[in-house]
C-alpha cells in the first residue's frame, strides 16, 4: 500500500501570499478545522501581545523623510491587506530606478518587546485555504504597517538601478512616509494603471536571468473545483502576466540587498542546491510521465524555462520540479563561502515581506545601515546567527501545513475514484520502496519496488481515499 503526497511549491521572490490551494466555496472546511487543531494553528494573539500591537499602531513617525510625492502603487491579490511592498518607478537615462517601499515594521516593533517574542514564537504567517495566522496582529499587519492608500505610512524605500541588461544595484535606503496612490490587484490591474517602465523593467530582469542561467520557474496555483457529481478536481490557475512582472520587482531588489550585504561582509542569505543527478534522473522519468519531449543534452534550467503553467502536464511538472530540490535555507555571512541560490543562480536575499517573515525585519535594518555609511547594529549581527534555527522550525512547520490541506485536496478529489486503475511512471527507488507518478494526475505517491528502475511504466489501483485521515492507498498491479 502507499500513501500519496504532494507538496506545495512557493514562487521565489513573488510578494503575493503563499501559493497554497484555493478554495473558495470552502468545500473542505471540516477537514481544514482539524488540520488547525492538528497543527496548533494559533487563532488569535495573546492579550498582551494584542495591546502591544494597537498601541504601536498609534504611533505617528517624526524622523522619516517625506516621499509622498512619490507616485507609490501596490499590487496584489485582490483579497489581500497585508501590503508589504510599494514600488514608483523612474527614469534615470538608460536605467530605470524602482523605488521600492517596504513596511518599516522595525519602526513598530522593538527588541524584546511582546510582538517581538510572540514573532520569534511564530517566525513566518501561515496560509491556509480558510485564513492565516499572522505574523503580527492585524492592527499592524493590516493596518498601520500595511501600505494601504488611505493615508501617510512609514516605509523603507530600497532604491534600485536596473540597468539595460537587467543587472540590479542598490543605489540608497532610507526610511520615509509614502502615501500609496492605489491598490491595484492582480486580477483586475490594467497597463494603463501601472507606472511607465514597468513592463520593460520586468523584461529587463527576466533577460538577466536568463543570462545567469537561472532556472526559476513559478508554478501555478492549484484550485480545488466541483466536478458535478459530487467530488472534486484539482485544477491549475497559471499565474497572471501582472504577477510574473510584479514578483521580478521583488526578485530585483532581492537580489540588490543581497549584493549591498555581500560587499559589506556581513548578512544574512537564502541558499539552495541545484537537484542532484538522482532527483534529475527522477525529474526525467516524471517528464517522461507526464509525455514531455525533454532531449537528453538539455539542462534542466533550460528545460524549466521553457515550460508553460497553462499547460496541465507542463503546470504539473513545475511542481515536480519543486519537490526535487533540496530546498532553499537561511545562512549568515561566512568568509570564504559565496552564499548561492542555484534556483537564481546569484547570490540571494530575503528582506522584501517583514510583515511575513521575521528574518526580513534584520535584513532590512542591516541595509538600511550599510547604505547610509554605518555599522550594522551588533545585536543585529548576532540575531542573523540566531535566525536560520528560528526559520527553518517556521518552515518545517509551514511545510507540513501545506502537505496536510493538499492531502486533504487529493482524497477529496479521488474519494469516488477508489477501485480505478491508473497509469504510473516510477520516477524513484530507495529502501524497496518505488515512487511512482501518476500519468493523468500531479499526484506521487509509493507502491513496493518490484526490480524497478525510474522511466519505467507500471499500473497502480487505487485502493482506499480517506478525507478524514488525509490518506490515499494504491496497490500495484504490474
Amino acid at each position: 500500500m502507499a500513501r500519496a503526497n504532494l507538496a506545495f511549491a512557493v514562487p521565489i521572490g513573488s510578494n503575493s501570499a503563499m501559493k497554497a490551494l484555493h478554495d473558495p466555496q470552502m468545500l473542505l472546511a471540516e477537514g481544514l478545522t482539524r488540520i488547525r487543531e492538528e497543527f496548533a494553528v494559533p487563532g488569535g494573539f495573546p492579550a498582551p501581545v494584542q495591546a502591544a500591537a494597537d498601541a504601536a499602531a498609534q504611533r505617528r513617525p517624526g524622523a522619516h523623510a517625506d516621499r509622498t510625492a512619490l507616485p507609490f502603487v501596490t499590487l496584489d491579490p485582490a483579497e489581500s491587506t497585508d501590503l508589504d511592498q510599494a514600488f514608483a518607478i523612474e527614469a534615470a537615462g538608460a536605467d530605470w530606478l524602482l523605488h521600492y517601499a517596504i513596511a518599516d515594521v522595525p519602526w513598530f516593533v522593538g527588541d524584546g518587546d511582546a510582538i517581538d517574542a510572540e514573532a520569534w514564537a511564530r517566525g513566518t504567517t501561515s496560509y491556509l485555504p480558510d485564513g492565516k495566522a499572522g505574523l503580527y496582529p492585524a492592527s499592524l499587519s493590516e493596518g498601520a504597517a500595511s501600505l494601504l492608500p488611505d493615508g501617510d505610512r512609514p516605509a523603507i524605500i530600497l532604491t534600485t538601478r536596473i540597468d539595460p541588461a537587467g543587472e540590479a544595484r542598490l543605489d540608497g535606503a532610507e526610511r520615509a512616509l509614502i502615501r500609496s496612490r492605489a491598490k491595484l490587484a492582480y486580477e483586475t490591474v490594467r497597463e494603463a494603471d501601472l507606472p511607465p517602465g514597468f513592463a520593460d523593467l520586468a523584461a529587463r530582469i527576466g533577460r538577466a536571468e536568463d543570462r545567469r542561467g537561472a532556472a526559476r520557474v513559478d508554478p501555478p496555483e492549484q484550485q480545488l473545483e466541483p466536478n458535478g457529481t459530487g467530488g472534486f478536481t484539482l485544477a491549475f490557475r497559471p499565474l497572471l502576466l501582472s504577477e510574473t512582472r510584479n514578483a521580478a520587482l521583488s526578485l530585483a531588489a532581492n537580489l540588490a540587498v543581497a549584493r549591498t550585504m555581500l560587499d559589506a561582509g556581513t548578512g544574512l542569505f537564502r541558499v539552495m542546491a541545484a537537484p542532484d543527478a538522482a532527483a534529475e534522473a527522477g525529474l526525467r522519468a516524471t517528464a517522461q510521465a507526464f509525455g514531455l519531449r525533454w532531449p537528453a543534452e538539455m539542462p534542466l534550467a533550460q528545460f524549466e524555462r521553457r515550460l508553460d503553467g497553462t499547460r496541465p502536464a507542463e503546470a504539473a511538472f513545475m511542481l515536480a520540479v519543486r519537490r526535487a530540490g533540496r530546498g532553499a535555507t537561511y545562512r549568515p555571512y561566512t568568509p570564504r563561502e559565496l552564499p548561492w541560490h542555484a534556483a537564481l543562480a546569484a547570490p540571494y536575499a530575503h528582506a522584501t515581506a517583514p510583515l511575513r517573515r521575521l528574518a526580513d525585519r534584520y535584513v532590512l535594518r542591516a541595509v538600511l545601515a550599510i547604505a547610509n555609511g554605518q555599522p550594522v547594529p551588533q545585536d543585529v549581527s548576532a540575531t542573523f546567527e540566531r535566525l536560520p534555527k528560528v526559520m527553518a522550525r517556521a518552515a518545517n512547520r509551514d511545510g507540513q501545513i501545506e502537505r496536510a490541506v493538499i492531502d486533504l485536496a487529493e482524497t477529496a478529489m479521488l474519494a469516488n475514484f477508489v477501485g480505478r486503475d491508473f497509469a504510473a511512471t516510477i520516477t524513484d527507488v530507495n529502501q524497496g520502496q518505488a515512487r511512482i507518478q501518476l500519468a493523468d494526475l500531479p499526484i506521487v505517491a509509493t507502491v513496493p519496488a518490484n526490480h524497478d528502475v525510474p522511466g519505467d511504466t507500471i499500473r497502480v489501483r487505487l485502493a482506499s481515499a480517506s478525507p478524514a485521515q488525509r490518506r490515499l492507498e494504491f496497490e500495484r498491479l504490474t
